[in-house]
């Protein structure tokens, strides 16, 4: 462990996704690594992308590479597919998308698969955050996986979100309901070019002068992502996001993630705690006992928690 984490810092990509790997599959044993490198966590800026399956999250990012790496920014990217139905892992179409960036030395591009996890990002999205951040990345770039207006925890992890929406999708009512459209610190109108964008656009700003009470709107960027065009506006707009909010809000900002972090430790130290104090048949018997209506669920929760408790 002790070498994996002089690895992780070191910024070496094998150890980087090794370590990924263990907080992915053995987040007991990747413990000790973690606490090795928490330390060197924190200062990274971690941009959450998210928006409706074929708004051109992948192709934005992909294209976001390229004007980051000219400004000399070290690049960690987080993307999270939908879980394969045979082998459980990821799909892997970011990465293919991004293939062009896959050899440079300054950008780690990891898959994840949701495995089940709703909110649009994986369980162990943080932890894997973590990890870039003490590997000495600049940026760090979470791509959600596409599920629609409830993915939202990914404001629980970033610095910046950014909410992609295109033309023509539909009812566009539908589309700017309450949910995603409430944590976009930057919207972006991909595929601009479409003949609907105008009034797309029109009808987003619109909305947003009715629901935010006379704030400021976030801003607004028309992109063609497949072209690079708007991105270099894009990547304006987070200089000066980032320029604009002093330290104070952003360390604010930062402290999100680790209430979500800590709850997530110990909800899976305390299932760790029962699968090993309850055998498999007892647990079996009690949900065979519940579904007869012999007892119910919350009595046989209270009494698997008491074990917990006199266990200490």
């Amino acid at each position: 462990m002790s070498d994996l984490a002089q690895g992780v810092i070191k910024g070496d990509h094998r150890a980087i996704a090794r370590a990924i790997s263990l907080v992915e599959n053995n987040r007991s044993t990747a413990q000790e690594m973690m606490k090795k490198i928490f330390p060197h966590t924190g200062e990274s800026i971690i941009i959450g992308i998210t928006g409706a399956p074929g708004s051109g999250k992948s192709t934005l990012v992909d294209q976001m590479l390229g004007f980051l790496r000219k400004k000399g920014k070290k690049i960690g990217i987080v993307a999270v597919d939908p879980s394969s139905p045979f082998s459980g892992g990821a799909i892997l179409g970011d990465r293919i998308r991004m293939m062009q960036h896959s050899v440079d030395p300054e950008i780690f591009i990891r898959s994840m698969a949701t495995r089940g996890h709703l909110g649009g990002v994986a369980k162990a999205t943080g932890e894997a955050i973590a990890v870039l951040e003490a590997a000495g990345k600049n940026f760090i770039l979470v791509e959600t996986v596409g599920v629609g207006q409830d993915e939202v925890e990914v404001v629980k992890l970033a610095d910046i979100i950014l909410v992609i929406l295109i033309p023509g999708a539909g009812d566009e009512i539908q589309v700017f309901k309450a949910g995603i459209m409430e944590i976009a610190d930057i919207f972006i109108l991909n595929k601009a070019d479409s003949p609907l964008a105008e009034r797309t656009e029109k009808q987003l700003r619109a909305m947003l002068d009715l629901g935010l009470g006379g704030k400021a709107p976030p801003p607004v960027i028309n992109t063609v992502a497949t072209e690079g065009k708007g991105v270099d506006k894009l990547i304006d707009e987070i200089d000066k996001f980032v320029v604009d909010k002093d330290r104070e809000l952003r360390d604010s900002r930062k402290k999100k993630l680790i209430p979500w972090m800590l709850m997530d430790i110990i909800s899976e130290k305390i299932y760790r705690s029962v699968t090993r104090d309850i055998k498999a048949s007892e647990f079996e018997d009690l949900i065979e006992k519940i579904h007869r209506r012999e007892i119910d669920p919350y009595t046989v929760a209270d009494k698997i928690v008491d074990r917990l408790k006199k266990g200490r």
